[in-house]
């Protein structure tokens, strides 16, 4: 997909790219056909978000990449009987020095919360990493959704959040002991504007409601007594 990114293509057509790849290895999208809760079943392997589209997207015929965009892709697959969960930013074309810079920030926040997933620390202390480089960066996180664990299913616990409360805080998340053997996805969502997102009426694409830039990445990682080991990378 990554050398499919250019003005002009749809994100069908990188969508069409995503499902032949997995089945082409033994894997079946994890996407394709879920619906949680009130949503209608997703509609197709990847999301496909740009711009001020932070999660979520659908990919369509009709949504062709423009010179400038920046496109978030998200996708998990089963394979052997178990889930992997990646997602990547990407420029089309050239951008904006702030829309790189904003894509910069998020790829490294997502390495500063995983270099905090190591023994003897927290599933906060996770969430405070990427929180602080974000702050530092002069962005904000997306609140409303979280990292979570991976396994035999795509939403296991932990959630993994990209920020933490406070103790006046309404909303509380569980902590962890992180533990050998743990697996997780991390995804940072950093917006260059407000944190204030909507869901439009297609029941699953979230966008900021100030119109501003988003990015996402996001890796799946075990924890082990070395390190934390990432297991999609590509």
């Amino acid at each position: 997909m990554r050398r499919a990114i250019e003005p002009g293509v749809s994100t069908k057509a990188l969508d069409t790219i995503a499902l032949r790849v997995l089945r082409d290895h033994g894997a079946e999208p994890c996407f394709l056909g879920y619906a949680p809760g009130e949503h209608p079943p997703f509609p197709a392997t990847i999301t496909a978000s740009i711009n001020q589209e932070l999660v979520h997207g659908i990919p369509s015929e009709k949504r062709t990449l423009a010179e400038g965009d920046v496109i978030g892709i998200d996708v998990a697959c089963f394979y052997r009987g178990y889930v992997g969960d990646a997602a990547f930013t990407h420029p089309v074309g050239a951008i904006s020095r702030s829309a790189k810079r904003l894509l910069d920030a998020t790829k490294s926040a997502l390495d500063a919360a995983i270099a905090a997933s190591v023994l003897g620390n927290k599933i906060s202390d996770v969430a405070k990493a990427t929180a602080k480089y974000a702050s530092r960066s002069g962005y904000s996180v997306a609140r409303e959704y979280t990292g979570h664990g991976v396994g035999k299913a795509m939403h296991e616990e932990p959630r993994v959040p990209n920020w933490w409360h406070s103790k006046k805080s309404r909303h509380k998340w569980q902590d962890y002991d992180l533990q050998v053997g743990m697996t997780y996805a991390i995804e940072p969502m950093l917006i260059a504007g407000r944190s204030d997102l909507m869901e439009l009426d297609d029941g699953w694409t979230v966008v900021t409601k100030d119109g501003s830039l988003t990015a996402h990445f996001e890796h799946t990682i075990a924890i082990t007594e070395e390190g934390p080991r990432i297991l999609t990378l590509p």
